[in-house]
């Protein structure tokens, strides 16, 4: 493919910066919605979800720069992992010091497996029918908490009206992706979360803000780590080691897909850096106490529907979320978007994911296809059960395996290994 400027090029300043604000929108939503997803399960304290949602921007924005410099050096855009979400959902029971060790420790694991040569061989445990099972199980562990944002039981407006204005707003959102391409479609999020939540507010006058504006700092420069402490819970470990398996071959996809389209030399070294510096930049984020972060594959998209392949053009999208970190007033405004506009958007996000999923469960299909389907379909059936589990039942498991069974996601993928490379080995494509 032909681009007016390819991988190497630097375009002129005032193109850099266009392309880069271009970045900067499309870096900007899913650090909205993850970022205050998270942040609304550790505190109910606004001002401690600002200061977490500033650390999730200084983290990611560090990340994508390293990236750029010296990681796979890339078009590629950094945001939270959706697959550490459920590992952090899956382990509310448990102190922060202990989940973001265990982020800590998984970015560790990560970056060693990368360095060293062996992710390689960890890679080939995932085939096409379970990397399908992990894409669909993201999209169905979610449920239970994007109900739980949609419904809003401590909403001004009743559950059930929200039920409504989501479900029409969801069907609006992809009435209009069906008649919109190029960047417009790209940056639908963005536009969905602005005017959804100003369409939201003019409809339901009685949805109350809860921050005061006035009393907040337009910079605070003061972003440090917070007081980390080493917590290790083994079963904790082992489940966000789970997820980091989800997310090597997350971090693996994007890498392999944005070097191939803008035809990227040395890919072998580029995804080894990559990776590794995706497992430093989660050791960053454990110490900063934040969701770690990933390389998004909605890259190639960008870079085909605007003809340019510079990474130069994400440095200014970097610096951008650099600045914005340190803006509690630019912080305090995007936390106060509706979560029924939250949960309507990741319900967009995760059809899309659900939709990659069986793209790649056709693609694997084999001359069984009854045999195909069961591993595809015990894990689904089983990660679903598990993560709508109530809290009383799961509060009966023993302590020491609650953070491994009590995980839909992580059950799920076991069992997918499990039927994969045990049960129906002999299948396997």
């Amino acid at each position: 493919m032909d681009f007016k400027y390819k991988l190497e090029d630097r375009p002129p300043i005032g193109e850099l910066l266009l392309f880069g604000l271009q970045w900067l929108i499309l870096a900007i939503p899913p650090l909205i919605i993850i970022g205050i997803v998270v942040a609304s399960l550790h505190f109910t304290d606004i001002s401690a979800q600002i200061i977490y949602m500033q650390k999730v921007f200084f983290v990611m924005s560090v990340l994508l720069l390293v990236q750029l410099f010296w990681g796979h050096r890339l078009p590629l855009i950094t945001g939270p992992a959706g697959v550490l979400l459920i590992g952090i959902i899956a382990t509310q029971a448990e102190t922060m010091s202990t989940v973001y060790t265990s982020i800590f420790i998984g970015g560790f694991v990560l970056a060693f497996l990368a360095i060293t040569g062996l992710f390689n061989f960890i890679k080939m445990l995932f085939t096409s029918r379970v990397i399908a099972v992990i894409l669909l199980l993201i999209a169905f562990t979610l449920t239970p908490t994007i109900m739980d944002l949609i419904i809003d039981i401590n909403s001004t407006v009743s559950p059930t009206i929200n039920l409504i204005f989501a479900l029409l707003f969801i069907l609006v959102i992809f009435l209009i992706s069906k008649y919109i391409s190029g960047i417009l479609k790209s940056t639908l999020v963005i536009w969905a979360i602005i005017f959804g939540s100003l369409l939201y507010t003019f409809i339901f006058p009685q949805y109350n803000y809860v921050i005061d504006f006035a009393n907040l700092n337009l910079i605070s420069w003061y972003i440090t780590p917070v007081d980390f402490k080493f917590s290790i819970n083994i079963s904790v470990i082992l489940a966000f080691l789970v997820s980091f398996l989800a997310l090597s071959i997350n971090d693996l996809g994007s890498i392999q897909s944005t070097g191939s389209i803008v035809q990227a030399d040395n890919m072998d070294k580029r995804t080894t850096k990559g990776i590794f510096f995706t497992g430093v930049g989660n050791m960053l984020a454990g110490l900063y106490g934040v969701i770690g972060p990933v390389n998004f594959s909605l890259s190639p998209g960008i870079i085909t529907a605007t003809s340019c392949a510079s990474r130069y053009t994400l440095i200014p999208a970097g610096l951008g979320l650099l600045l914005l970190s340190f803006s509690p007033l630019f912080i305090g405004l995007i936390t106060n978007i509706p979560s029924v506009i939250i949960g309507s958007v990741l319900i967009y996000l995760m059809t899309s994911q659900v939709a990659a999923g069986l793209m790649m469960a056709f693609e694997s299909q084999s001359e069984n296809l009854f045999n195909n389907g069961l591993i595809i379909g015990l894990p689904l059936l089983i990660g679903i059960i598990v993560a709508y589990l109530p809290q009383d039942i799961l509060a009966t498991f023993p302590a020491y395996i609650t953070p491994v069974i009590g995980n839909g996601f992580v059950m799920g993928v076991i069992t997918v290994l499990i039927m994969e490379h045990i049960i129906f080995t002999k299948n396997v494509n």
